[in-house]
């Protein structure tokens, strides 16, 4: 009786465990739910940016221009230190103009992991546009609750080279789809950012967290909240605004 019982009690667990297996949802088609929701063909977004120093705050307003994942151009509106920064890439290059020196330097290479302005962002995580699907593998590892949500746990992994965190663990809303946490690793295992979503709205059919803690694991103190004033996805760009002409502009 005793091994009958044993060998009922692993059969039954088995099959839960097989079956709880069995309800989580594909991680490709999940991934392309999210890119669906963040990613467009074009974007214009007004933001702040607000670093947490040791002692104080600081805020930084900025419109950028983004088309496809090649080209974007950001232009510094406030404070008045850095009024008229601006900042244009194109595929991997990327050039900062500043209006001080009145000069433009292009920044590549491991000069791009440099944090910008002091914040707990650098400038490979303003650059990068791609999709999701397009740079990484993902598998579903589970479920969690967030905040009351529930979310799909994934954990994708690099399947290209020129990518900025070589895996990523992210949250996802299982309503909604898109990330409320998101923890990004280097190749040797090493946490080395971690991002929190919030302020989820529906904008122009899709949804989209408008606010973001992004907090270097490397360094101490609360992090960089990244906060979207306005946002318009796919609209008409003018071409002109993404060559080096505009950075004098």
């Amino acid at each position: 009786m005793k091994y009958l019982m044993s060998f009922l009690f692993l059969t039954s667990f088995g099959l839960l465990s097989a079956q709880n297996t069995d309800t989580y949802p594909d991680a490709l088609t999940i991934i392309e739910k999210v890119d669906a929701n963040l990613v467009s063909d074009s974007q214009i977004t007004e933001s702040e940016m607000v670093i947490h120093g040791r002692r104080n705050s600081r805020t930084v307003r900025s419109i950028g221009y983004t088309m496809g994942n090649e080209k974007s151009f950001s232009e510094y509106l406030a404070p008045a230190k850095e009024k008229g920064t601006k900042m244009l890439k194109l595929e991997d290059r990327l050039w900062i103009y500043s209006p001080d020196t009145d000069r433009s330097i292009q920044l590549s290479g491991h000069m791009l992991k440099q944090s910008v302005m002091g914040s707990d962002l650098s400038y490979e995580d303003m650059m990068e546009d791609r999709k999701l699907t397009e740079m990484y593998d993902a598998e579903v590892t589970g479920s969690e609750t967030i905040d009351g949500r529930a979310t799909w746990v994934v954990e994708l992994n690099a399947k290209v080279d020129d990518v900025a965190y070589d895996s990523r663990k992210m949250w996802i809303d299982q309503e909604r789809f898109v990330p409320l946490k998101e923890e990004l690793y280097a190749k040797s295992g090493q946490l080395l950012k971690r991002v929190t979503m919030s302020d989820v709205a529906k904008i122009d059919g899709r949804w989209f967290p408008k606010k973001m803690n992004y907090k270097d694991m490397l360094k101490s103190g609360e992090g960089t909240d990244f906060i979207v004033l306005s946002i318009q996805f796919n609209p008409e760009i003018p071409e002109h605004i993404f060559s080096k002409a505009s950075l004098r502009m």
